[in-house]
């Protein structure tokens, strides 16, 4: 029996398979709204067999989107829209899942083809970012953030608490809060971009202090028996990642004991000079070694889309689930080609019956 197949329980949720779609930012909202393109996407990628189907990084303010063209979850009308989509992947067999976060200094962007980079000064499209300290993350994204103040942390955890509330009411089944990526929770960890001296910064204590108390406070709100999960940047890459890595992990207990139920396993891309190693499954004995020493369930992404890697990270206990994002967007279905490749019995049936009836009776080569 193929591993990547079997069925995979967290809290009251049961996964039909490990396979999991990660958020992908589709840029096509306006306003934080969702439209026909969302409705039409996530359905079609549930209906391709995943297990959990995660929605883009959906932000918790409107500062908190990457660009003008990111989804949101500071409104109730943001939240109908988004209650629609999670209604849909679940009955399209998958279980519905939402990110959300805040973009911090990597806001206030134009779209990946549209430059990738910060919205000029003086346009209207754009708006001020906020981080812990006045550090531009450089390169594309040369705008300075304002540092923020105590007001304005407590301002943002309270963002993520109210997001998660209208995620938890919208119907999503798994929760997943985005702390990597240099993005405003990893960059309050990583000592590049957090200068503070006050109690949010300096030591690894300070350093942490954002993440834990964020999710405190969304622990709080969200169901006790469905996921609570983050994705975070363990490791940068940049010559120091046994520290970093060392740091992660215990942060990553700390959030455990908080409530954390599992770990997207990712890198911090908080700075640009870094040295990535990438290839099939890069990050797997890093997430391997997260899983054995903090004690709780893993995912990743990053080269696991193969299926003899995708297979053995999860035979061998490297991950929990694998995250496969952009070969979905190439094939919708996905996992029947992974279940073609590994040889699992029919697998015209990890389809929806009005597809797998056609499919198992013709033999339909691929």
């Amino acid at each position: 029996m193929s591993a990547l197949f079997t069925p995979f329980k967290l809290k009251d949720v049961t996964l039909r398979n490990r396979i999991a779609v990660p958020p992908m930012c589709q840029y096509s909202a306006v306003d934080g709204l969702t439209n026909d393109w969302h409705q039409v996407h996530y359905p079609a990628i549930a209906r391709g067999g995943a297990g959990l189907v995660i929605v883009e990084a959906t932000a918790v303010s409107p500062e908190g989107r990457i660009t003008p063209a990111c989804t949101g979850l500071w409104n109730d009308e943001q939240a109908e829209g988004l209650a629609r989509i999670a209604a849909s992947i679940k009955a399209a067999g998958s279980v519905p899942g939402i990110q959300i976060g805040h973009a911090g200094r990597k806001a206030s962007a134009n779209r990946p083809w549209e430059g990738d980079d910060h919205i000029a000064e003086g346009d209207s499209r754009g708006w001020q970012t906020i981080a812990p300290s006045a550090i531009a993350f450089g390169h594309h994204l040369p705008k300075v953030p304002q540092a923020m103040t105590l007001d304005d942390i407590n301002r943002v955890k309270s963002d993520f608490v109210a997001a998660a509330r209208r995620a938890r009411d919208a119907g999503f089944e798994w929760l997943e809060l985005h702390f990597a990526h240099g993005y405003l929770a990893q960059s309050f960890f990583s000592a590049h971009s957090n200068q503070r001296t006050d109690a949010y910064g300096g030591n690894f204590a300070g350093r942490s202090r954002f993440l834990l108390e964020t999710l405190a406070a969304v622990r709080e709100v969200w169901p006790e028996n469905l996921p609570l999960t983050a994705r975070f940047g363990v490791l940068e890459y940049d010559g120091q990642d046994e520290q970093t890595l060392s740091e992660s992990i215990e942060l990553t207990r700390l959030m455990h004991q908080g409530g954390l139920d599992l770990l997207n396993v990712s890198v911090g891309f908080t700075i640009a000079e870094t040295n990535i190693p990438w290839g099939p499954g890069f990050l797997a004995p890093i997430a391997e070694r997260v899983r054995r020493e903090a004690g709780l369930p893993v995912a990743s992404s990053w080269g696991v889309e193969q299926a003899e890697v995708a297979e053995r990270v999860i035979a061998e206990q490297q991950m929990d689930l694998v995250m496969i994002g952009r070969a979905h967007l190439a094939n919708p279905h996905y996992p029947y080609s992974l279940a073609k490749k590994l040889n699992v019995e029919d697998p015209s049936w990890v389809l929806p019956a009005p597809y797998a009836h056609w499919l198992a009776r013709y033999r339909l080569a691929e």
